[in-house]
């Protein structure tokens, strides 16, 4: 089998397979054997969409809303979060 790979990649890889105590070839068989074993590559190849990142972002912005009126500060302003923030970074 012949592959054409970057270079700078088949390095790195080579370093880690070599961590490893593998041959980049054998790494590349394990690899194989995963992938015809299991019928599916074993890691998630995906592209998420931009209304998916928007959904991820609101829930986490719920979520923070949710612990922070928990927390007793759901009703704090910008300013007050500026100010803190600000407080933070001088190392208040």
């Amino acid at each position: 089998m012949t592959i054409r790979v970057d270079e700078q990649l088949k390095q790195s890889f080579d370093v880690l397979c070599d961590e490893f105590g593998l041959s980049n070839s054998a790494a590349l068989n394990l690899f194989m054997k995963a992938v015809v074993r299991e019928r599916k590559i074993p890691f998630e190849i995906k592209a998420e969409s931009e209304s998916d990142i928007r959904k991820q972002g609101w829930e986490a912005f719920l979520r923070m809303r949710e612990s922070a009126q928990n927390a007793g500060v759901g009703d704090i302003a910008l300013e007050e979060i500026n100010e803190e923030i600000a407080a933070f970074r001088d190392g208040k």
